[in-house]
């Protein structure tokens, strides 16, 4: 990837071959460009919740090549083995990283739509809980393992899905994700259980 410096995407050179896609002439970091595409929908799911939404971003090529960009710059120095991603905006952008590093993909599912053998965990909910899991053969002790989403809240998920893999013996190195909200504590948590963090914007809970 082209780069003018640090954390900035050149518009005008790009390492991802997308034809037919017209890019601007002046480079822009790719934390604004990547936020800017995010939409929030205030009051959904329920009152009082802004809803962080990348399917915005996703349907601009420019902001979704720069976020895989972004995420496949830092996982290439971190000698990843195998690329994960969560159920299921996830699942997009792993998907995509795993093509575009050339490495297995695994998927972390809700409960009960892996066909084969699976090892699950349960993690806590504002009320009640949620299961996720993985195939029993998702990953081989020692293999380094990171896993995509596309935001981190309370960080719930990821840490049940990093139990999971390090019940096969994986290790993970990593968590990513599009968005943090640092303010729910999340990716301070996921930090304190030894993994890095790599988000690409932040929202606070007044944005």
């Amino acid at each position: 990837m082209a780069k003018t410096r640090d954390n900035e995407v050149d518009a005008t050179k790009r390492s991802w071959p997308w034809a037919g896609v017209a890019l601007s002439s002046f480079p822009v970091t790719s934390s604004e460009l990547i936020k800017s595409k995010i939409r929030t929908v205030r009051g959904w799911p329920k009152a009082g919740v802004n809803f962080r939404d990348v399917t915005t971003l996703f349907h601009d090529p420019e902001a979704f090549r720069a976020a895989i960009d972004a995420f496949a710059e830092d996982c290439a120095k971190q000698q990843i083995d195998i690329l994960a991603a969560v159920d299921a905006r996830g699942f997009i952008l792993g998907g995509a990283l795993a093509y575009r590093m050339g490495k297995p993909f695994a998927l972390v599912r809700k409960k009960g739509k892996l066909p084969f053998k699976t090892l699950s965990e349960d993690y806590n909910l504002e009320y009640g809980t949620a299961t996720v899991e993985i195939h029993a053969d998702a990953c081989k002790a020692g293999d380094r393992i990171l896993i995509v989403d596309d935001l981190i809240a309370t960080g719930g998920t990821l840490l049940a899905a990093t139990k999971l893999f390090r019940l096969l013996h994986g290790e993970v190195v990593g968590v990513a994700a599009i968005i943090d909200l640092p303010e729910l504590g999340g990716s301070a948590r996921l930090r304190a259980a030894g993994l890095n963090v790599h988000a690409l914007c932040e929202f606070s809970e007044k944005e």
